[in-house]
């Protein structure tokens, strides 16, 4: 009797320490975490109409590296959304107090890099093998300025059912190699094509998304004007890289705010 008393009190020993251990690891994240995200300026990054968050710049850029995460959290880019799909939870660094999911922003530096060199391959041969679409406002200027730097077709208007799968129709795009959209859900009559046409999709992929017909998603927020040109301008950078045109990133000509929407909405005009 005294064995089995003894035994149930280390029992609850071990797991009082393992209580322990948890919420230590447990505060260790939180304050990870809070020295890179301020609640109040990630309220301010939903406004998928505007996203004009303000934060403060580090006193001292440390590195490169440093340099490129103080760039992603100033544009939002680490912002999803509320709802949180089974395809994102891959992507996902954690869920705020707030119930916003945020993006882990080493998956999505490194799968801008994967995209690059994906995408370079295909921007090489001909402007008509890489077709860039947006139906959201704010990715169309960010889809122009891509397509215009890198040579590719943009299609910022309404997409016409059969460009990818009828030769017949005026519209239909004969060489297309590759498909890259911003918003699976706005996009999804080109996504539904290219599937059709069985072309390789490359998206960006917010936390409410769904792999369903994407071949590469590039985990970011989506929505925000800041964080869609961010998005394009890296990845146009990091292409003409890949095909050697430029040797560093310092000798890319463009600025971010080329690729960023300058639509203003209605209540800032005001």
């Amino acid at each position: 009797m005294a064995k089995k008393k003894k035994k149930t009190e280390k029992t609850k020993k071990t797991e009082k320490e393992e209580k322990e251990e948890e919420e230590d690891i447990e505060e260790d994240f939180e304050e990870d975490f809070d020295e890179d995200l301020d609640i109040e300026k990630e309220l301010n990054l939903l406004d998928t109409d505007d996203i004009d968050a303000e934060v403060e710049q580090a006193e001292k850029i440390i590195d490169k590296d440093e340099e490129k995460k103080q760039l992603y959290l100033s544009c939002g880019i680490h912002i999803g959304t509320k709802l949180l799909s089974g395809d994102a939870r891959q992507f996902v660094y954690r869920q705020t107090n707030y119930g916003l999911y945020v993006i882990d922003l080493t998956k999505t530096d490194e799968r801008l890099n994967v995209a690059a060199k994906f995408l370079s391959k295909y921007v090489e041969g001909g402007s008509d093998k890489v077709i860039v679409s947006s139906v959201r406002r704010y990715g169309k200027e960010p889809v122009k300025q891509f397509c215009k730097v890198l040579g590719c077709r943009a299609i910022t208007e309404r997409f016409i059912p059969g460009s990818l799968t009828n030769p017949i129709i005026e519209d239909y795009i004969k060489d297309a190699s590759v498909v890259v959209i911003v918003d699976p859900h706005a996009d999804k009559v080109i996504l539904r094509e290219a599937q059709l046409a069985r072309i390789p999709v490359v998206s960006l992929f917010d936390t409410d998304d769904l792999l369903d017909g994407i071949d590469l998603a590039i985990p970011a927020n989506n929505r925000g004007k800041k964080a869609l040109g961010l998005a394009f301008w890296l990845l146009a950078r990091q292409i003409l890289m890949e095909l050697g045109k430029i040797s560093s990133e310092d000798d890319f000509p463009y600025t971010l705010e080329e690729f960023t929407s300058k639509i203003v909405p209605m209540y800032r005009q005001q």
